[in-house]
């Protein structure tokens, strides 16, 4: 029966994010957890990019109601994904993180919580040792410079703008860190999914299927809580939107906490004070930086631009507006991928894994 775990771990883990082994076999008892050996034994066979049913059954050699019947079942556990575009669903195994994690929201429990507070260490160190980062910051356009060019990648109302359809979905971290006596004082349900495709949520929803015009007021909600915003490292459509908080946040405690170097990729922007207007309210300092990247300096206030991850969390609640976005110096910019398989071939080639699609 474990046997069939390991080859599912060892598949995982030749996903360019990586499902690394550990010595107390941690990622094989999260497995035991989400998977039962039959579900493990057909996720092995699920290939990590997108295939309709109809290519799954035949490839397998099932019946096409069978085949959609485990399919359908195995995306409400979130054991594999579904894609729906142009009026297609598809399926693929998809990585642990950000993927099989992320769909366990619904079935996540105290033991799962705990097993994975365990493992996490060891998962965080091998996906954010390699390039490229695997998420980004997305900055609160309030104050950014109007002089400044604010690429489409760089705006989350730009990106909504694009989109036809979006599910709202609460914060797995917090439920998490929740579990594990840690309750988070910011609000959950807080995260998106968002498509260029119409209906694109609407056969396996994870969460609340909203409007436009409510997935940008959740965006106010979020900007006026403090949270940052977080999606794929990415220039081209990316699928999801986190609002995140760095007491619960996988990616912003891997770089505050353990200085994991490739978990975010900082926004192309750094904060930055107006001394001659700053009253030295500490606002910024002590109620709004997620980072700490805000220190006192001679009666005042300064930026660490080292720990500055160019959110603009600083800058909307600033009484004076003294607080502002520039851009960072170019050799300071880590590009996003193209799209997800330029994502998946750089990341695979700093890995050194061979990507496959079986």
């Amino acid at each position: 029966m474990s046997d069939v775990y390991r080859r599912l771990a060892k598949k995982l883990d030749e996903l360019p994010h990586g499902y690394p082994s550990t010595e107390s076999g941690v990622e094989i008892k999260i497995l035991k957890k989400i998977f039962s050996p039959e579900e493990a034994e057909m996720a092995l066979k699920i290939r990590p990019v997108p295939e309709p049913a109809e290519a799954i059954a035949q490839r397998l050699g099932k019946p096409l109601p069978e085949m959609q019947e485990i399919l359908d079942t195995m995306v409400r556990k979130g054991q594999i994904g579904s894609i729906a575009a142009d009026g297609m669903q598809t399926y693929a195994l998809f990585p642990f993180i950000v993927g099989i994690w992320e769909f366990q929201m619904n079935r996540l429990d105290k033991e799962l919580a705990e097993l994975f507070h365990e493992y996490y260490p060891h998962l965080g160190e091998v996906l954010a040792k390699f390039a490229p980062s695997v998420t980004r910051v997305v900055p609160i356009q309030a104050q950014i410079k109007a002089e400044q060019q604010v690429l489409p990648y760089e705006d989350v109302r730009q990106m909504f703008g694009r989109a036809k359809s979006f599910q709202l979905m609460n914060c797995i971290c917090r439920k998490e860190q929740a579990l594990l006596g840690k309750p988070c004082k910011y609000s959950s349900e807080v995260c998106m999914g968002f498509s260029r495709h119409e209906g694109a949520f609407d056969k396996y929803p994870l969460g609340k299927i909203i409007s436009k015009e409510q997935a940008l007021a959740v965006l106010d909600k979020a900007e006026e809580e403090g949270l940052v915003h977080m999606t794929y490292n990415l220039k081209g459509d990316s699928f999801f939107l986190c609002n995140c908080c760095s007491c619960c946040c996988l990616a912003l405690k891997a770089v505050k906490d353990f200085n994991f170097p490739h978990m975010l990729a900082k926004s192309h922007y750094v904060a930055t004070i107006d001394q001659e207007t700053c009253a030295a309210c500490g606002t910024c300092a002590n109620e709004r930086c997620p980072m700490d990247a805000i220190v006192e300096d001679n009666g005042g206030y300064k930026v660490q631009p080292e720990r500055c991850i160019g959110c603009g969390v600083c800058t909307n609640t600033c009484p004076t507006e003294s607080m502002s976005l520039v851009h960072r110096p170019e050799s300071e910019r880590e590009q996003p991928a193209e799209n997800i398989f330029d994502w998946y071939m750089k990341r695979a080639q700093s890995r050194g894994v061979p990507l496959k699609v079986d």
